[in-house]
């Protein structure tokens, strides 16, 4: 071994949450030609996610936003208090800002976008595990404004909103998009009766009435 070898930096530690197996499998093969990163484990669900975290100590976890059992929101609020040394970069189809917020408020220190290229993803492990914050072009003005004290800014706290879980949260920004209960339940890869299990609970959070006072409230916090 050379003195160059023994001083090369170790492979980053990656651990990747994803409920699409196909998906993490095309992840997995564009950071196999990566030399920075190894990927050392991943999970499909928010459970998994937990577990295997803990199991393989990674140093940064690919997290996806949207998942059946809660999302990469309820893999922070449950893995941080126990492992914070852990970085989390989200990596995700949607580029809404509620969902950039939501995943940078609870601890995530960047949010990418899946058009992203392998050896794109691979720099942005790499720099937020060298502690660079990491965002996809135009999403970093998401976060810019929701923590910025400016008139107009989104707030950074929100007594009401906190309430809600982030699955209700979903539920709730769709259902003000105007998405019926069948829509909402295939977005969701949730049944109708869940759906409306949560709409239940929304109301019953806010004391609100019926679904136009949802959405009504849901616009005045910038959810939809």
């Amino acid at each position: 071994m050379t003195a160059g070898d023994a001083t090369a930096p170790h492979p980053v530690r990656v651990f990747l949450v994803d409920d699409h197996a196909l998906f993490r499998t095309g992840v997995r093969a564009e950071l196999a030609a990566a030399e920075q990163v190894e990927v050392v484990g991943e999970a499909g669900s928010v459970a998994e996610a937990v577990a295997g975290i803990a199991h393989y100590q990674p140093e940064v976890v690919l997290l996806d936003v949207h998942m059946p059992d809660g999302g990469g929101a309820e893999v922070l609020r449950q893995v941080r208090p126990r492992q914070p040394e852990v970085v989390f970069l989200a990596l995700s189809v949607s580029d809404a800002a509620e969902d950039v917020i939501a995943v940078i408020r609870g601890g995530a220190r960047g949010y990418v976008t899946k058009t992203i290229s392998g050896r794109e993803l691979a720099d942005a492990i790499v720099r937020v595990h060298g502690g660079d914050a990491v965002f996809s072009p135009r999403l970093a003005g998401f976060v810019l404004d929701a923590f910025s004290e400016g008139p107009g800014s989104a707030p950074v706290g929100d007594p009401e909103l906190d309430l809600l879980t982030p699955r209700e949260r979903e539920v709730l920004r769709l259902l003000a998009r105007g998405y019926a209960y069948k829509e909402i339940a295939s977005e969701l890869y949730i049944s109708v009766k869940t759906v409306e299990t949560h709409v239940s609970s929304v109301l019953r959070k806010t004391q609100l009435s019926n679904r136009y006072e949802l959405s009504r409230w849901a616009t005045d916090r910038r959810l939809v």
